[in-house]
């Protein structure tokens, strides 16, 4: 038997989810086995339920570990590493019929992802309002900045997903019931310490449009256009001052361990 076929079988055994093959049900009818597969299961529920606090927040902790058990065995790890597990939960509770009646839970899992990705990913040098300021009116609008390799944001056309999502984080009660209307986010780690913000549509518009490279003046120009009454001067200064941005010519270092 080769190596490959060993370990692709023994890891669909502990999904439950192993071929018909003599070998695997002599291994499977093994007392032991039941204890090493809950204990593998037991470890990507708990790593999930590490991921998407919010979620779990939401729904709390029973239903989330039954719907966390279903996804890891449909999506099992693809590496050891458990911090990053999960990517693929938002869109999985899109189509969870249990999760049907809470509409904007994928959302609210999109950012709990987002903040996984943001807390991971490789460190750069920000540009500030020091580089604003030595810009001339007559380079800036070719000028070209691109999203911070720790920036993430997302826009929720339908369900306020920022405002639950920020509310649980930091264990807020509103005094007033949230408006339910749509809302984006912000995540950045400008100090070594993810931190979020709100933000617009046309903030939302600006970062895709400098993620695909283009100028300063073509991302305002596609801003304004998604929410012509943006104030653009003080969107960008709020993303200056978050950390969202880099220069395009400014390599980006891995982060330290």
């Amino acid at each position: 038997m080769q190596l490959s076929t060993f370990q692709d079988g023994f890891s669909a055994a502990l999904l439950g989810q192993a071929a018909d093959a003599p070998w695997l049900s002599a291994l499977e009818s093994q007392p032991g086995f039941a204890v090493y597969r809950n204990t593998v299961l037991k470890g990507c529920i708990d790593a999930l339920q590490a991921n998407y606090p919010t979620v779990c927040q939401l729904v709390g902790e029973d239903w989330f570990r039954a719907a966390a058990a279903v996804f890891a065995r449909t999506q099992p790890p693809g590496d050891g590493l458990l911090v990053d597990y999960g990517a693929g939960f938002a869109d999985f509770l899109a189509d969870f019929a249990p999760a049907a009646e809470l509409p904007y839970l994928p959302a609210v899992a999109r950012l709990d992802r987002c903040w996984t990705e943001c807390h991971l990913a490789a460190d750069a040098t920000a540009v500030d309002r020091h580089w604003l300021a030595h810009q001339t009116p007559d380079t800036l609008p070719q000028a070209s900045l691109r999203p911070h390799p720790a920036a993430r944001w997302a826009w929720c056309e339908e369900h306020p997903a920022y405002a639950l999502w920020h509310n649980h984080r930091e264990g807020l009660t509103p005094a007033e019931p949230l408006e339910w209307t749509g809302d984006g986010a912000l995540l950045t780690r400008p100090h070594a310490e993810v931190v979020w913000h709100p933000v617009s549509r046309a903030g939302v518009v600006f970062l895709d449009a400098c993620a695909d490279g283009h100028t300063l003046e073509a991302a305002a120009t596609s801003a304004l256009n998604a929410e012509p009454t943006a104030d653009f001067a003080a969107l960008i200064s709020t993303l200056l001052d978050a950390g969202a941005l880099i220069p395009t010519d400014l390599p980006t270092d891995s982060r330290p361990g």
